[in-house]
């Protein structure tokens, strides 16, 4: 008997359907009702499973039930086989309909900033039918989590030089550099002979210390050869970072894509100021050997070609 033949007697889809419910439910009886089935047959499919596997999978109590080392292990297994088979579903009805479908990914504030506009808008074009949910990822503390609990496809985002997530894969699309960024208007916006050491002493906004853009905006000042300003505002949220640069008062270091992809939109410009930025790769990660939907490779796709069609353009507004 094959392999797959002895786990099918054993262990079937509904079996883990309902484990799965006891885990999220925290409990036997409140899993019954979600799954509008009596609370007998719950006890009864848990109890069975155990026996067939040989291992107890919840610790009940008086307050509800808790996974044991054992249903943890299991109940990992069962999210990865639903979610297997719901992309299995989502592939049938691609080829029923190629341009529909939901696709869920994850994406970092500087990428919501600059190119992911320009890549939804070019998906949505080539695939009228499709609904895209975008999750915000916290590229800086490098958890990817909506990646590994399997919410999101892909991310998104940021890349680290070298990728040390055994289980992760990554492909850049394009450099990020900093750029020196002023309102539009302001008084700053129309020179055109400036380096970084007339703007040392001028009001600057900087992201919080100990945040991933604080580390790399202060290797631009290091290696440019001047010290880092005191700022004068400290913020982790980008867009109250553009915001207060609008105003023409104060001086940011911006990501190269946002002014690229929106800096007349934003108020903002790209100042003529030569700075040396360390290697800052934008891309796209993904689950090693965790099969793509048809929808998620197309939409690469659609990120490829954007990252190479702007890839040239100008800096500023």
């Amino acid at each position: 008997m094959k392999w797959t033949d002895r786990i099918g007697r054993r262990v079937k889809l509904r079996d883990l359907h309902i484990a799965l419910a006891v885990a999220g439910a925290g409990s036997m009886t409140r899993a019954a009702e979600e799954l509008a089935v009596s609370y007998p047959v719950v006890s009864r499919t848990i109890s069975e499973l155990e026996h067939t596997l040989g291992v107890k999978l919840f610790d009940r109590s008086i307050s509800g039930v808790e996974p044991t080392h054992y249903g943890r292990a299991l109940l990992k297994s069962g999210v990865a086989v639903f979610d297997e088979m719901r992309k299995g579903l989502q592939q049938i009805d691609f080829i029923k309909q190629p341009d529909a479908g939901e696709l869920r990914i994850g994406s970092s504030i500087v990428v919501d900033a600059g190119p992911l506009p320009a890549i939804i808008e070019r998906f949505s074009q080539d695939f009228p039918r499709a609904v895209l949910h975008v999750l915000h990822e916290d590229i800086a503390i490098q958890q990817y989590e909506n990646l590994r609990n399997r919410s999101a496809e892909l991310v998104l985002g940021r890349l680290t030089t070298t990728m040390n997530e055994p289980d992760l894969v990554a492909e850049p699309l394009f450099d990020e550099p900093l750029v020196v960024a002023a309102g539009s208007e302001s008084r700053w916006a129309r020179r055109r002979n400036l380096t970084l050491a007339d703007l040392i002493g001028e009001p600057w906004v900087l992201p919080t210390p100990g945040s991933l853009a604080r580390s790399l905006q202060d290797d631009v000042f290091r290696k440019s050869g001047v010290d880092i300003p005191s700022a004068r505002a400290l913020t982790v949220s980008l867009h109250l970072f553009i915001r207060l640069i609008e105003t023409g008062r104060w001086l940011g270091l911006v990501p190269a894509s946002t002014m690229r992809f929106g800096g007349k939109r934003l108020g903002i410009k790209a100042l003529p100021v030569k700075t040396l930025s360390p290697p800052a790769p934008v891309g796209i990660v993904t689950v090693k050997n965790r099969t793509l939907t048809p929808l998620a490779e197309r939409f690469i796709d659609c990120a490829r070609k954007i990252a190479k069609s702007n890839i040239g353009s100008r800096v500023g507004s």
